[in-house]
């Protein structure tokens, strides 16, 4: 019987993050300001340390990972991969399925794999406090995590429908010391804002990231830290698809096809942008790879957005990214796989995606639940919402295979537990939740107020 978990050596956590930048056909597009014209570090020293604008703007194939970063990667990494044996035999399908399992850091998920570095890095630059945002909060856990371990206070602003649906994960920021604060508040200008259009809004992510900047840019004791979108977290992430790679290669296997739940980003980045360097670099084993990302049908970004620059955020304060949006004050729906609810994404993941270098589907609310479901039921994991979506995805690739005969490699990351998300799955199985799909109408509407300029 081949191996169910296939496990690396601590010695063997990679010693550089992979750049997708270096293999990107055409050169991304700079970030710009509300004139049109591109915008410099020295304009976002004011919230972020230059060590990591470097790495935001650096062209570079291979970033080097701080001895002190490792350090703190032994305490989950290397993740363990496993081949899904009950899965495949539960489906029937002749195709191999693997998952990357993120959900073994303290956190429960991927975000500390760029947590524990941007804490560092401020860490270095003398920094003393952190202000940051989450949705569904593994992020907020994930910086008061790496808060914690390099001795920086950490600010969190949650989007408020997440603050009330998700308590025992908002309860664990506190655990590490981290405040955290239903978003919008009254802390802030753009929180108020927000609450003097609709006093009961339900927040999204782009007004607590709007919080969180002001916060930062007011103080200068304070950085700003994001967990998915830019380019130096998608960076951080790639240790995930690196490891992968390695772990494919002891069992002599490799995938036809890669799927990672996308919201903004991050984890379709980590998951996919490693093997996206072997298609790039003419590796046969990669000559008809497929990676797709997925997203919801109520925040469906990359497949009903339009790829143009718009800001991150819902107040106007980050440069402008060219990427897929739905309009910086679109107001998501509350759907249970939170981290999946931003308006924007990756400006990495866009342009591959506009280039025709990558795929991107979205499945909906009560289908991915469905896939969550049978996949603990086979494999023991309770998954997140988000990461339920790339679970989605590949169930159904696997039954295709099923149909056609075709023995296919697939992958999926699976970015972390559900654990601190069973009311959601509660709900599911009372027949409480029900299928979104984001109006082309309200799309519309949201991108009439897009930025004009030049």
């Amino acid at each position: 019987m081949p191996d169910t978990k296939i496990l690396l050596e601590e010695s063997e956590i990679p010693t550089h993050w992979y750049n997708v930048v270096a293999d990107m056909p055409n050169k991304p597009a700079p970030p710009l300001g509300p004139d049109g014209n591109p915008v410099g570090p020295d304009k976002m020293l004011a919230i972020f340390p230059m060590s990591l604008l470097e790495q935001e703007m650096s062209g570079e194939r291979w970033i080097p990972i701080p001895d002190e970063v490792r350090e703190a990667y032994r305490m989950w990494r290397p993740s363990p991969l496993y081949r899904a044996h009950r899965l495949e035999k539960m489906l029937g399908t002749p195709a191999k399925i693997y998952y990357k399992y993120e959900g073994v850091s303290p956190a429960g998920s991927h975000k500390p794999n760029t947590a524990i570095p941007q804490a560092y890095y401020n860490k270095e630059a003398g920094i003393k406090r952190i202000s940051t945002e989450t949705g569904a909060g593994q992020w907020g856990c994930s910086m008061a995590l790496a808060g914690r371990i390099f001795g920086l206070e950490v600010k969190v602003y949650m989007v408020k429908v997440s603050y009330d649906q998700k308590p025992f994960r908002r309860s664990m920021m506190p655990t590490w010391g981290a405040e955290v604060f239903a978003s919008p508040t009254t802390m802030t200008q753009a929180g108020r804002d927000a609450l003097a259009i609709d006093a009961n809004s339900p927040g999204s992510l782009g007004i607590a990231i709007s919080e969180a900047v002001e916060e930062a840019a007011s103080r200068p004791d304070t950085n700003y830290a994001l967990g998915s979108v830019l380019n130096h977290v998608c960076h951080h992430q790639t240790i995930i698809g690196l490891e992968a790679k390695k772990q494919f290669d002891k069992v002599g296997d490799y995938p036809d096809m890669v799927f990672a739940a996308c919201g903004g980003g991050s984890n379709f980045a980590g998951a996919a942008f490693p093997f996206f360097a072997d298609k790039a670099a003419g590796d046969k084993r990669a000559e008809n790879l497929r990676l797709v990302a997925v997203e919801p049908t109520s925040c469906p970004t990359l497949t009903k957005g339009v790829y143009t620059y718009d800001f991150g955020d819902a107040s106007g304060y980050t440069p402008l990214m060219q990427m897929y949006t739905l309009g910086h004050d679109f107001m998501p729906p509350g759907i249970h796989a939170g981290g999946l609810r931003y308006h924007g994404d990756s400006p990495l993941v866009s342009q591959l995606l506009h280039e025709g270098l990558i795929e991107a589907m979205a499945v909906p609310q009560l289908a991915t639940f469905e896939a969550g479901v049978a996949f603990s039921q086979a494999e023991g994991i309770i998954p997140a919402p988000e990461s339920c979506h790339a679970i989605r995805a590949c169930i159904d690739e696997a039954l295709r295979c099923k149909a056609t005969g075709e023995p296919k490699t697939l992958f999926f990351n699976l970015s972390g537990h559900g654990h601190f998300d069973m009311a959601s799955y509660d709900k599911y199985f009372a027949g409480e939740l029900e299928d979104y799909e984001y109006p082309a109408e309200a799309v519309h509407a949201a991108l009439e107020h897009l930025p004009k300029f030049g």
